[in-house]
């Protein structure tokens, strides 16, 4: 299965960027504005609607569509794990993963990890994709990175401009 990898380096201790990583206003900050997200609702494990934080068991029902291009992509992700920094196995580290139950992928599971670095926190993000379409979709998923990397270089930029200012 392909594999996209981006790290940065956060100019922000680790609970920061943790902190905000963990809610859906740090996935609105986050999101770029060309993908045109739309949150339809979110709910906690229990069912509450708008959870202050993003725990193991939410999930977020949203669309996007990039550019402005083809119809609205319907997609819901939930939390499968999330271990934050003083329950993390690796000391001085924290991760949170979520995948896709309901959208465009065959299979979409997206790790965010923070490692802390002094004052800095090392953030990688790493998703494990399958694309749609069966074979032909096999056969064009390591090419999906070059997708993946605008979005992502955009996303790690705003976390930068965030803890800079």
């Amino acid at each position: 299965m392909p594999t996209y990898r981006r790290t940065t380096r956060v100019p922000a201790p680790i609970d920061e960027v943790w902190a905000f990583h963990s809610t859906i206003d740090g996935l609105r900050a986050l999101t770029p504005g060309w993908m045109d997200l739309r949150i339809a609702g979110v709910e906690g494990p229990d069912g509450e609607p708008d959870p202050e934080v993003l725990t193991e068991g939410s999930r977020i029902r949203m669309s996007m569509r990039p550019f402005g291009v083809g119809p609205r992509q319907r997609w819901t992700s939930r939390v499968t794990e999330r271990e934050p920094s003083g329950d993390a196995p690796v000391e001085g580290s924290a991760h949170f993963v979520d995948d896709m139950v309901g959208g465009p992928f065959r299979r979409w599971e997206h790790t965010h990890a923070f490692y802390a670095d002094d004052e800095e926190t090392l953030l990688v993000d790493t998703v494990s994709y399958r694309l749609p379409l069966g074979p032909l979709g096999d056969v064009a998923g390591p090419f999906a990175k070059v997708g993946f990397e605008g979005m992502f270089r955009d996303r790690h930029r705003r976390t930068i401009d965030r803890f800079e200012a």
